[in-house]
């Protein structure tokens, strides 16, 4: 076994953290740990001179001066803890995103007691650096607050919250109090659209109208953004005439083509993320353009449709193709 897996395990055996809990987490006596910083362990070393010198020259002032600090200290040990203690922690609702911009985590802290918690940081576990960087923040008494949690994103699919430190130096910076805890959250990370390549394939405009679903044109519906795609007969022009933005009429009927998006239809030499970029590319064209698509892949046919349901559900076949969605 190597040296990361033994820290790993002794790290979880130490401080009790397996993996993703159930909200919500609570702070209990036994989650909380406590250790001096190093600004502490320099001033217990200056006690402990300053009582070597004390005995050695029976100096009354110097025992009186070394046990009040030394009492004040022992009791920012209480403070530093009781900061930390009955807090609740609830993750909040993670927003999908697309590979290359960095996932929002809210987390939810909340303090049912009736004193304020102060200087506290939230932060993913990953060393002193981390930790320090995280802003610091209070809560009121019997109040709750949300902290953002920002992860960068490097592959498509899901990713899990890893394990967060929530951490105090209140109040005087002596002592260092902090718990670990993963909240049982994750973020669904979409591929990066591809940046550049083939227009949408829009079906071509028939005598029934765009891609093989009829236009009936006996009934005006209304009006709609235009669209490059979109047949010049269908322009408002009176409107551009008088100098409106480009509209685009609609009939019962209107504006019904269907763009079906087929793996199978891609060159043999595009690799899989490079097809997944492409697909998710048009995916977004479709959608904002108010086209019914649809979707095959290996394994995973979705009917053509609109709206942001189907948008993310077509977004998630293209996020979990080849990986596993549990």
């Amino acid at each position: 076994m190597d040296l990361p897996a033994v820290r790993a395990t002794l790290h979880r055996w130490l401080f009790r953290v397996s993996g993703p809990e159930p909200a919500p987490i609570q702070l209990g006596q036994r989650r909380i740990f406590v250790l001096p910083t190093r600004f502490g362990l320099a001033l217990a070393l200056t006690l402990l001179v300053m009582l070597l010198a004390s005995i050695n020259y029976t100096l009354s002032l110097g025992f009186a001066l070394t046990f009040l600090i030394g009492s004040v200290a022992w009791i920012s040990i209480h403070h530093a803890f009781r900061n930390l203690v009955g807090l609740s922690i609830t993750p909040g609702k993670a927003e999908a995103v697309f590979c290359g911009t960095p996932a929002h985590f809210g987390i939810v802290l909340a303090n049912p007691a009736l004193r304020p918690r102060q200087g506290l940081r939230l932060a993913p576990s990953g060393g002193a650096e981390a930790i320090q960087r995280a802003e610091p923040f209070d809560l009121a008494a019997c109040s709750s607050a949300v902290t953002d949690i920002h992860l960068a994103t490097h592959h498509r699919g899901w990713l899990a919250l890893p394990r967060l430190t929530l951490e105090t130096r209140h109040p005087l910076g002596l002592i260092r109090a902090w718990s670990l805890f993963q909240p049982d959250v994750r973020c669904l990370v979409y591929p990066a659209p591809e940046t550049d390549g083939p227009a949408l394939p829009v079906g071509r405009e028939t005598d029934s109208g765009l891609g093989g679903r009829g236009h009936g044109q006996d009934d005006f519906a209304g009006l709609r953004h235009h669209q490059p795609a979109d047949s010049p007969r269908h322009v408002a022009w009176k409107a551009v005439a008088r100098g409106g933005p480009w509209r685009t009429k609609e009939f019962d009927g209107a504006g019904a083509r269907d763009v079906h998006l087929d793996w199978n239809r891609m060159p043999a030499s595009m690799s899989v993320e490079a097809r997944l970029a492409r697909l998710t590319r048009w995916v977004m064209e479709a959608d904002r353009a108010g086209i019914d698509f649809g979707l095959s892949l290996p394994g995973t046919n979705i009917p053509p449709g609109r709206g942001s349901a189907h948008r993310h559900a077509c977004l998630t076949r293209l996020a979990l193709f080849g990986l596993r969605d549990d």
